[in-house]
């Protein structure tokens, strides 16, 4: 379900098809997103979750797999 979701976010703020993302997609090399695009697909999250990323949080999310397991672990 989290995945779901957070396809649905990052399709939307990237302008791209959901079935291109994947837990294993890179968001900087596989779809180009910029540290603004992070920005926004972070906060869509947080509202969308009702959960809060640490700034330090942030540099650790390299692909889709990892914004999971952190909204996962953020969750509990």
């Amino acid at each position: 379900m989290v995945l779901e979701k957070l396809q649905q976010i990052i399709a939307a703020v990237l302008h791209v098809d959901v079935r291109e993302v994947s837990e294993q997609t890179s968001f900087a090399r596989d779809l180009g997103a910029d540290s603004l695009d992070l920005l926004q697909i972070v906060s869509m999250a947080e509202e969308e979750f009702h959960i809060r990323f640490a700034g330090e949080d942030l540099r650790t999310l390299k692909t889709v797999g990892d914004a999971v397991a952190m909204i996962d672990r953020l969750q509990r």
